[in-house]
């Protein structure tokens, strides 16, 4: 019913569209002549063939707003253009306005947003108020029961309902999900009560919240269910072998999941782009002086260069050239060992020290946010050496290399600076980049930088 409501209020939105891109070009209210009428009727015909397949008049419960959208002018300004090409096809585009066709694309664009947009919130709106509900069973093992049931109740928008955990496990004594309820939602351990509830329409969607390893039991509850009017959904259970959420994403037309990408898309991602080039030209000249004072004092403190350069991991594992102030003596490492710095390491000059602990030394660092292998936000990069030392120690280590590594970070605001000299610390740092780049927003990059300004550079570890 509702698919069948959207349909006509996208066709009323382009009929309005076209009177509102009529009147705007003639000055006055006033209704569409012949040949644009011809065009209208035919795009109209063609928007209850094309929308549908790009998927707009599918359920979008749960998913992306942004996406529904992008499919939307997508093919508005397909349809649009089909009726262009029929109007040359019949020799009449000489009567067809070029203006016209401009206000009526951006007039119905700019309508069907606005009416997707007000339906889109008050299903929110309703389903948060607990109507218009799926109820949802699960069949999985209690860690990720747990998890998607907390992602409906922190979500109640998406009116997902979860209602019974299916234990897989008969023996209730050996079943990791002990007692009669979970999280509030009850268990049942009887296929013969779950196919009850599924058939007696108490149920909507069945989650087989299940690892691939356990594909005989998803043939078996598919095939059980398989003529009953429920939404069988395999939400696969690859925690163990994923260290960020395991997004879904169509590649060549198939569904995948990524175990091993970066979580951070190249669409949502422009917002930071845009912001390291201009917030790393903005320090760069505002800080030109002090930049040239303390360019003269590393000068002046012991010979040697003004900068300290040296290889880094950056975006999928590609190496550059990192900037730092020089703040120690020059001085000669052991082929492939790179020793940190300590308190009271004598190889640190006076002037370095200082810039050591206000990490004033990481300033030139805005360089390589300005040429793109680093950015304001994001996991700090290690030496080389470390890379290969900790990368077998530490779980998920070299995953912080697949988003751009940067000056500071969420693990830097929470403490984690300077010399990591055992496990533990490593094993610290890596967790909460880990957790940024999961959990990465723009506006959390917002927050990251506020912090670092709001308590400085300076840390206790910085030697």
């Amino acid at each position: 019913m509702l698919s069948v409501l959207s349909r006509v209020v996208d066709i009323a939105m382009a009929v309005l569209g076209a009177a509102l891109g009529a009147s705007l070009y003639a000055g006055a209210f006033v209704w569409v002549d012949d040949v644009e009428g011809t065009m209208l009727a035919f795009s109209c015909v063609l928007m209850v063939m094309t929308f549908p397949s790009l998927g707009i008049y599918q359920s979008w419960r749960g998913k992306p707003f942004y996406d529904l959208l992008l499919r939307l002018i997508a093919a508005w300004i397909l349809v649009e253009s089909a009726g262009v090409l029929l109007t040359f096809s019949i020799h009449r585009a000489e009567s067809l306005s070029r203006l016209w066709l401009i206000y009526w694309a951006a007039s119905t664009i700019g309508l069907l947003i606005v009416t997707k947009t007000v339906i889109y919130t008050a299903l929110r709106f309703i389903r948060r108020e607990g109507f218009n509900q799926k109820t949802v069973a699960i069949v999985g093992s209690a860690p990720y029961a747990k998890f998607l049931i907390g992602q409906m109740r922190n979500r109640p928008e998406a009116g997902f309902s979860p209602v019974l955990v299916f234990d897989l496990q008969l023996d209730a004594n050996d079943s990791p999900l002990q007692g009669d309820a979970f999280k509030g939602v009850p268990i049942e351990r009887d296929l013969a009560e779950l196919t009850k509830r599924v058939r007696g329409r108490a149920i909507r969607e069945l989650w087989l919240a299940l690892p691939i390893s356990e594909e005989q039991t998803i043939h078996r509850l598919v095939n059980e269910f398989r003529d009953d009017f429920v939404n069988v959904r395999f939400i696969p259970d690859v925690r163990s072998l994923s260290f960020f959420s395991n997004a879904v994403v169509d590649l060549l037309g198939v569904p995948a999941i990524n175990l091993a990408a970066s979580p951070i898309t190249d669409v949502k991602v422009l917002p930071k782009l845009v912001f390291d080039r201009v917030f790393a030209a903005l320090v760069l000249l505002g800080m030109a002086p002090l930049l040239a004072v303390i360019a003269l004092m590393v000068k002046l403190s012991s010979p040697g260069p003004v900068f300290f350069k040296q290889k880094r991991k950056g975006i999928d594992g590609y190496e550059f050239e990192i900037y730092k102030f020089r703040s120690m003596k020059v001085h000669t490492e052991a082929s492939g060992q790179i020793t940190q710095a300590r308190r009271g390491d004598k190889r640190v000059t006076k002037v370095g020290a200082f810039l050591r602990r206000t990490s004033l030394d990481e300033l030139p660092q805005f360089i390589n946010v300005l040429r793109g292998e680093m950015s304001v936000v994001g996991p700090r990069p290690h030496a080389l050496e470390h890379d290969d030392i900790y990368k077998d120690l530490v779980k998920g280590y070299m995953h912080r290399y697949r988003i751009k590594p940067g000056i500071t970070g969420w693990a830097q605001v929470n403490g984690y600076r300077g010399e990591t000299d055992r496990i533990e610390k490593m094993s610290g740092r890596v967790k909460l980049d880990l957790y940024y780049m999961q959990h990465w927003t723009f506006g959390l990059d917002m927050k990251i930088v506020a912090l670092t300004l709001w308590k400085g550079f300076a840390g206790a570890n910085a030697y």
